[in-house]
């Protein structure tokens, strides 16, 4: 992969929201192979990251403040709106394109300062399977503090963050030692790469995974979980077999199939990718029932009520406040771990708890898939991830127009 004359000036951005993330889109071995290979790329400073400046120093990186002459700025997530530059090319993960409300403005900043934005959640390749993400990544930390969470909530048994640890082998050595419940049940919901990073880690640390057959009927002894794909938490109402190409492309015709996990689960990890349409897993009154058993919910999914799959992610959490309570009957935020409340983790940045490893594992698939698609006079890739170009809703968001307007959620 080498550049020509199609080829951007790139920089990689500082992130700038708030809590800040440690995650980077390229190390800095993969930015200095990048400038050997004729790129021309700096990275702008940040004592943020999981990779010093003086790391990037080291390896013959230029750290540069002023990148108002680079034309693709390459991030992890939203840029605070006061900190866009008008007519770049910002590639990061903008969270806009599912009418997600806290975002609103964001959206209708990107347009009016001529932005072009390309997402990472949206390159796809021909058959729209996903190129890049930090998936596994988010679904092992998400799995990992699920399981965190409710050892806090029942003291039977304890963890460390992720965040506290060196890395993943370390983790295996704590698993190797941990002793759990012998009648948890976990259901993990997606199989992708969320579900298989989570998938992962709820096997190393000792949990049998069993089929969802058995999982709802219990007969199964000692710590178990299963992962369910789309047949199984989904149904249609005419009956028909559910088909996982004709949910996709018409997921709002279905209804969610997923109360029997509810009523025999501990813990639910959310795993799923959603696309705004599909049902959501249950609804607040449903929470609200005393057969409904969840008591840990680990949304690594992360969609804010209303527009989510699940009603009980009131907001993002952040690492260093990784839990909060969810009141069913009122159906607001409260104390974490109390007998009446459901507790909630949603951090929206969780490989930021493995941050140098998602990174390098990011920034890989970025050189390999992602930047030759700059080298092209066109890419349909690319094309297919512009939310925004030069003012206007690129051609597979035209559906936000109103949303971007200002009006109100289509489901308000």
């Amino acid at each position: 992969m080498s550049p020509n004359q199609h080829t951007p000036t790139i920089a990689v951005i500082r992130e700038e929201k708030q809590p800040s993330d440690a995650r980077v889109p390229l190390t800095p071995k993969q930015v200095a192979g990048l400038i050997r290979a004729g790129y021309d790329i700096v990275v702008q400073p940040s004592p943020h990251r999981c990779y010093t400046d003086e790391e990037y120093r080291k390896s013959g990186v230029p750290l540069r403040e002023d990148i108002s002459d680079r034309q693709l700025l390459l991030g992890i997530k939203e840029v605070p709106i006061d900190r866009l530059i008008a007519g770049k090319t910002y590639c990061n993960f903008a969270h806009v394109a599912k009418f997600q409300p806290y975002n609103q403005g964001l959206l209708r900043a990107l347009l009016d300062k001529k932005i072009t934005h390309i997402d990472y959640e949206y390159l796809t390749d021909d058959q729209g399977k996903r190129l890049i993400a930090f998936g596994y990544w988010a679904g092992m930390v998400g799995a990992h503090n699920g399981l965190w969470a409710y050892g806090k909530r029942t003291n039977e048994f304890s963890l460390p963050r992720l965040k506290d640890l060196y890395d993943y082998a370390e983790a295996k050595r704590v698993y190797a030692d941990l002793k759990l419940p012998e009648n948890l049940r976990v259901v993990l919901t997606g199989t992708g790469r969320v579900g298989a990073g989570a998938a992962r880690v709820l096997g190393d640390a000792g949990l049998q995974r069993v089929t969802p057959e058995e999982f709802l009927d219990g007969g199964t002894s000692g710590a178990v979980f299963t992962q369910l794909p789309v047949e199984k938490y989904v149904t249609h109402p005419n009956g028909k077999a559910v088909k996982r190409q004709h949910f996709y492309a018409h997921s709002a015709e279905y209804v969610s199939a997923f109360a029997p996990y509810a009523r025999v689960a501990d813990v639910f990890i959310n795993g799923i990718y959603w696309d705004g349409k599909a049902p959501a897993f249950f609804t607040k009154e449903d929470m609200q029932q005393p057969e409904f058993r969840i008591r840990t919910i680990a949304d690594v999914t992360c969609d804010i009520a209303p527009a989510a799959s699940v009603p009980s992610t009131l907001k993002a959490s952040t690492i260093a406040d990784p839990v909060f309570g969810y009141d069913p009957d009122s159906g607001s935020e409260t104390a974490p771990y109390t007998p009446a409340g459901i507790d909630v983790m949603s951090i929206d940045n969780l490989p930021s708890e493995l941050p140098r490893d998602a990174s390098k594992a990011f920034g890989k698939i970025l050189i390999e898939r992602i930047l030759p698609e700059f080298n092209r006079a066109e890419s349909d890739i690319l094309q297919r991830a512009t939310i925004t170009h030069f003012g206007q809703l690129g051609d597979s968001f035209k559906y936000l127009r109103d949303f971007a307007a200002g009006m109100l959620l289509p489901n308000s």
